[in-house]
């Protein structure tokens, strides 16, 4: 077996392995040159490691234990299926750099408490429904018009966003936005970063005035899950196909359910069962993890 272990963060080059056969697989699924077709440097501090190993969870392990204290991010991988077809992002705290239901707290007074539960209910310490209808409570009468405010003031992309999503959905990929948060703020960031679609929880309202509540069914951990399922299925390939990418409690069933599970600056629980985890580059590290070379990315 081949397995690539990508790295986005400064390593040594390895020398150049034989040739292997060309890909038998079908032209539809993108799949990244073999080694020796190329530089093994994908980009500024990003190389690619070809290794022969009968398993992956082994040179993973080895992996890890050789990085362990150093600020390298580094995801080991089958070689072929790398490059993926589909990518499902959360938003909050992943695409973007904020919770944007502790920022409406902010406005409404009540950050340090509602922030709180954010925090333990991310931590998998907390019913993740239960918890956002009590958090939501206590935005009860914040005037709606607050939303826009919010979001022109306190989310922003986080680095490299942009850039992976417009580099997969160029190469044919789809890209999905998936949030345990809002719609008033999916939608903005969807096309802020080029999404072609997103799924959220709904504020409701009455009077200009936001009534403490949100609509049902409440987009949650199987909600997330459900959507990953959905839409590979529509595309007509499987969730190996997909990469998910979240940091929260509320994210681990779709990141255990894709080909290519990612935690970015993740808690715990999530880094301690995703494929592979970002703690230290931005979220172009997910392309390199596929393959994708600097040359390759799309930006503005």
């Amino acid at each position: 077996m081949r397995a690539p272990c990508s790295s986005p963060l400064p390593s040594s080059v390895p020398r150049q392995r034989r040739p292997r056969p060309p890909s038998a697989r079908s032209p539809q699924r993108s799949q990244a040159p073999a080694p020796a077709s190329r530089s093994p440097v994908l980009g500024p501090g990003a190389v690619d490691l070809a290794v022969e190993a009968d398993a992956i969870a082994p040179v993973r392990i080895a992996v890890a234990n050789a990085l362990e204290g150093l600020p390298v991010d580094a995801c080991v991988q089958h070689w072929n299926g790398r490059r993926k077809r589909l990518l499902i992002a959360d938003m909050d705290s992943t695409i973007i750099g904020c919770e944007c239901i502790d920022e409406l707290a902010d406005f409404a007074g009540v950050k340090d408490r509602v922030s709180q539960i954010t925090e333990r209910a991310m931590r998998g310490e907390l019913d993740f429904e239960q918890a956002l209808r009590e958090r939501v409570a206590m935005l009860k009468d914040l005037s709606v018009d607050v939303l826009q405010r919010c979001y022109d003031e306190r989310v922003r992309l986080n680095p490299g966003a942009r850039t992976l999503v417009r580099t997969m959905t160029a190469n044919g990929a789809g890209a999905f936005l998936v949030s345990g948060g809002f719609t008033f703020f999916t939608s903005r960031v969807a096309q802020a970063a080029g999404f072609q679609a997103n799924r959220a929880n709904t504020l409701i309202e009455a009077g200009g005035l936001l009534t403490g509540e949100v609509g049902s069914p409440i987009l949650g951990r199987e909600a997330k899950l459900a959507a990953l399922r959905e839409e590979t299925a529509a595309a007509g390939f499987t969730p190996a196909d997909a990469l998910a990418v979240g940091d929260g409690a509320n994210d681990l069933a779709m990141i255990n359910a894709a080909g290519l599970g990612v935690a970015y600056r993740a808690k715990p629980i999530v880094a301690a069962e995703a494929d592979a985890k970002v703690d230290y580059a931005d979220l172009t590290a997910l392309l390199y993890f596929q393959g994708y070379t600097a040359a390759d990315f799309v930006t503005d």
